[in-house]
């Protein structure tokens, strides 16, 4: 088993004939991903490398190719436009790749996803994989543009904030042979979807994942909150990494979300909250899978 996404998910891309949509859903398409259908207004009755459908709307993709889950790549001034237009179609996921995504359009989109049956991964995120057999997937789903023949089918979640440094956690396990159930980036926006205890609880109901490594930064208090979720929830072990612990104060650090204001969002504030929970915290980026080895 996995969350969110299988071998059978049905995918649509948003902006699938740009130059990056283009790229990494060819990427997804050889790792096995099942992409039933792109859309670009304006392109409809097209051919995405000869086989995929283009449509107008994600309305059409839904209706004609049974497409229930929205990969976006769509440039930032329409990607929340095209994030409520996923929803506003019936896929019960939207993956936004997109970074840049104004503060303030993140702010409407969550309003505006009240009440829907719409889950959000991103934006300014990796995406989403559950794992197949073998570097040419099968069995397996990969929506985003994390490098496919890092991941190894197996039994340990991975959930980050960081791309690059899910794919270094990655990396190591299958390094070490451990398999990954599924790897979700959720990305460091200050305003974004899905946060760390939504997919704890995913995570936590999971007959399939076995253990779980956390990858949170500086700033805000998602990871205090996760923390505290895990303490009274988590039935599984986890290892965390906190990034920016030799961020000085006001410095923010690659994500919009990850800067240190008022004293508050420290990395030892992040590890003391972990370690009061029971989570086994890695001392730098290289001993991630280590660490998560030892729980095992």
């Amino acid at each position: 088993m996995s969350i969110l996404i299988d071998k059978d998910t049905k995918v649509v891309f948003q902006g699938i004939t740009g130059d990056s949509g283009s790229l990494h859903a060819r990427a997804c398409l050889a790792y096995g991903t099942k992409i039933v259908a792109g859309v670009t207004p304006g392109r409809g009755g097209q051919k995405f490398e000869d086989k995929v459908p283009v449509f107008d709307s994600v309305e059409e993709a839904v209706k004609k190719e049974g497409a229930e889950v929205s990969c976006i790549f769509v440039p930032p001034p329409g990607a929340a436009d095209a994030i409520c237009e996923a929803a506003d179609a019936g896929c019960r996921l939207v993956v936004c790749i997109t970074d840049g995504v104004p503060v303030l359009d993140m702010v409407r989109v969550r309003r505006y996803l009240e009440g829907k049956n719409t889950k959000l991964i991103g934006p300014n995120c990796p995406g989403i994989i559950t794992p197949g057999d073998g570097p040419q997937s099968t069995g397996g789903c990969k929506i985003g543009i994390m490098p496919g023949h890092i991941h190894k089918k197996g039994h340990i979640g991975v959930l980050s904030k960081s791309g690059t440094l899910t794919y270094e956690a990655v990396g190591q396990l299958t390094a070490l042979g451990i398999g990954q159930s599924t790897c979700i980036g959720i990305g460091g926006d200050p305003v974004a979807g899905l946060d760390f205890i939504d997919c704890l609880q995913m995570f936590n109901d999971d007959p399939d994942t076995h253990g779980l490594i956390l990858i949170g930064e500086i700033g805000g208090s998602a990871e205090q909150k996760a923390a505290e979720w895990i303490k009274s929830n988590m039935k599984k072990p986890v290892a965390a990494f906190i990034a920016g612990r030799t961020a000085p104060p006001g410095k923010r650090m690659g994500h919009a979300g990850a800067i240190i204001a008022g004293g508050k969002g420290t990395a030892a504030e992040k590890i003391a909250a972990f370690e009061e929970a029971g989570v086994a915290v890695c001392p730098t980026p290289a001993d991630m899978g280590t660490t998560l080895k030892k729980l095992l």
